[in-house]
């Protein structure tokens, strides 16, 4: 870490492997500690393959993708202060709306969720989170 404090990558186990040239997440020491994930998709991080099932389906293992790479950075989803969720279809927004309450429960972040088409591999969703650790 440089003496302004920058951030560092994070080695994530139990996530899959960035497929394009960025890290899955990132962590610092900026007023507190940010761990800052990537937008992570359904991707099973042990076949390398995309869930299939449906939107429930990959929203769980996107949520399972962010829940590692939180960890690897010393968080959880209930440190998470702010999440961006990319739809391929926002008929797709009450489904993936269920899985993902019942993923934070009773922490609630703030959350911005955007219709994108054309997201990676084809996926259904595609999710990023910001976590403040104190």
């Amino acid at each position: 870490m440089s003496a302004r404090g920058a951030s560092e990558p994070l080695v994530v186990p139990g996530a899959p492997a960035p497929i394009g040239p960025y890290a899955a997440g990132r962590t610092g020491p900026l007023a507190g500690r940010w761990v800052v994930t990537s937008g992570q998709t359904g991707i099973d991080p042990e076949t390398g393959k995309l869930t299939e099932g449906g939107i429930a389906a990959q929203t769980e293992r996107v949520l399972q993708n962010v829940r590692a790479v939180l960890r690897a950075g010393g968080a959880d989803l209930s440190d998470v202060v702010k999440t961006t969720v990319y739809l391929s279809d926002m008929a797709d927004f009450a489904a993936m709306n269920e899985v993902y309450a019942g993923a934070f429960g009773e922490h609630k972040p703030a959350r911005t969720t955007i219709a994108a088409k054309g997201l990676p591999l084809n996926c259904l969703v595609e999710i990023e989170a910001w976590a403040f650790l104190t």
